[in-house]
């Protein structure tokens, strides 16, 4: 991504997105006021706790929620409103302008077809070519994606490939048509660290190659800190930060990023001891007026219990929202 301001049409566009779900007479809110922009070639890590919303503002991009999710707000997708599309037209979108990947791709792919298979017939789907162009392309794929033999690896089912290999058939099945946005779920939780350091490094280089913009989601702070060009932390259904990835990770302005990146493991210290962040997260069905973090923020004030929390934007690329952080002095841009 170039540095400084977005110049053109953002690949990807959240207003004020917000994800509901009825729950027993109640309403769960998901998601609750998500925004961002996301530049061609850029990449965006979500980064927060299991129960955020990370998971469902991709699905929500998709458009692959439940039937009973209630939506509002809106997603461009290269100035196309995904949330006004039909199934038939977001359909044609899927695969060949937004494609995603998923933490487990045993889930995702059909345990019944070789992967060879599967993802030739995505490629036939989406760009009408014959079956034989289509399987020269799989090939092509998986060379570009660093699976070995993959003559042999096309007629191979999802269960007979290790989670590393099944996830890099994963990423070449996103990138059958040449996608411009590509959501990445948690994709290297399921995997060893040896494995996981190779499928980002594979990601970063594909997303230089074909000059792709990715939001990436995880709640590992080393994922965040490997792939991204910027950072967003999320809290309870909001982006609580946002800012360049150096300037998130190096000097943090909300009291939960803080705390968040001091109870991570740094540089694979296991035996270290990490701080903890203390109470419990907001019950999603009560959600409260003011900051959702009091009840484990350390500085947290009568201030902070009132509604509308404050953003402060301290830099050209940077939000934080957070009544502390608002009566800040004003600091030089990121």
């Amino acid at each position: 991504m170039p540095d400084g301001a977005m110049t053109g049409r953002p690949a990807l566009e959240f207003r004020d997105l917000a994800v509901r779900f009825p729950r027993r007479g109640a309403e769960i809110a998901a998601v609750n006021g998500v925004s961002f922009a996301l530049a061609e070639g850029e990449v965006l890590t979500i980064l927060g706790e299991s129960g955020s919303g990370k998971s469902v503002s991709l699905r929500a991009a998709m458009r692959l929620l439940p039937a009973t999710a209630r939506l509002s707000g809106g997603i461009s997708l290269n100035g196309q409103d995904l949330l006004a599309l039909s199934e038939p037209a977001l359909a044609r979108l899927r695969g060949r302008q937004i494609a995603m990947i998923v933490q487990e791709p045993i889930t995702a792919l059909d345990p019944v077809y070789a992967i060879g298979e599967q993802i030739a017939e995505t490629i036939v789907k989406h760009e009408g070519v014959d079956r034989r162009t289509a399987n020269a392309r799989v090939r092509e794929l998986f060379d570009r994606v660093r699976i070995p033999s993959a003559t042999q690896r096309l007629k191979n089912y999802p269960h007979e490939l290790s989670g590393g290999m099944r996830q890099r058939a994963m990423i070449a099945l996103a990138l059958a048509c040449s996608p411009s946005v590509l959501l990445a779920d948690e994709p290297t939780t399921a995997l060893d660290v040896t494995i996981q350091i190779q499928i980002l490094l594979l990601l970063r280089q594909l997303q230089a190659e074909l000059g792709m913009a990715i939001v990436l989601v995880t709640s590992d702070v080393g994922v965040a800190a490997e792939i991204s060009d910027r950072i967003a932390v999320m809290y309870a259904g909001r982006f609580v930060e946002e800012g360049r990835a150096r300037q998130v990770l190096k000097t943090p302005r909300h009291p939960y990023t803080e705390s968040l990146l001091a109870s991570s493991v740094p540089g694979g210290l296991r035996a270290q001891n990490l701080e903890t962040i203390p109470g419990n997260p907001p019950d999603p069905t009560h959600r409260s007026a003011g900051c959702a973090f009091v009840p484990g923020c350390r500085y947290a004030t009568h201030r902070c219990t009132e509604p509308d929390t404050p953003i402060r934007r301290p830099g050209r690329e940077s939000m934080v929202r957070c009544a502390r952080a608002a009566a800040a002095p004003p600091t030089d841009a990121s």
